[in-house]
């Protein structure tokens, strides 16, 4: 059923802005935190183990790695959650709509890196004599658990976002009209 421009029940763009807009600052904002927490997490884990010594996040690249995709994403979410109340930067929706696309591939790329680390720290991989170290390197393993849990949790509010920018950026458009009848009957 369609509903007329005039319309006084029908919704309109401004009824569901403050509360999109409001979703959208307190996902950017629930971010920071993720984000901090798992750089704290992953920069401060380190396990000395007397058999084979200390493992420490720097020593594996892909925990390095998971730090910078988060420091951006920190980084990235603070400055757009003040962005999203400045009214200049509000209208360029396509701006965050890449913005938070690129971010949130970022994340998973960083993620993947990470759950391989983990993946092969719990189960070892038995074609190249790579045997577990888990067992010799559990509280880290179990820090790096946590932290993936973080960063997932992050990447998990940067979807929402992504869905929130798409939208954003394709309702500013007219959706494409069906043809009438009386044109598709000219063209029989």
């Amino acid at each position: 059923m369609r509903t007329d421009v005039g319309d006084a029940n029908a919704p309109t763009s401004n009824d569901t802005l403050p509360a999109l807009k409001l979703l959208d600052s307190s996902l950017r904002v629930c971010v920071i935190p993720l984000s901090a927490a798992t750089i704290w997490l992953t920069v401060t884990n380190q396990q000395d183990n007397s058999i084979y010594g200390k493992l420490e996040f720097s020593n594996l690249m892909g925990l390095k790695y998971m730090v910078c995709i988060s420091a951006i994403c920190g980084a990235y979410a603070f400055i757009a959650a003040i962005s999203t109340w400045v009214r200049c930067l509000v209208t360029k929706a396509w701006l965050f709509f890449v913005s938070d696309q690129i971010v949130a591939y970022l994340m998973v790329t960083s993620g993947a890196a990470v759950l391989e680390i983990l993946y092969l720290a719990y189960k070892g991989d038995r074609e190249v004599s790579w045997s577990e170290a888990c067992s010799y390197y559990g509280r880290f393993c179990s820090r790096m658990k946590v932290a993936l849990v973080l960063h997932a949790l992050a990447l998990c509010c940067f979807i929402v976002l992504t869905v929130i920018s798409a939208f954003r950026t394709f309702s500013m458009f007219e959706p494409p009209s069906l043809p009438s009848k009386e044109v598709e009957e000219e063209r029989a």
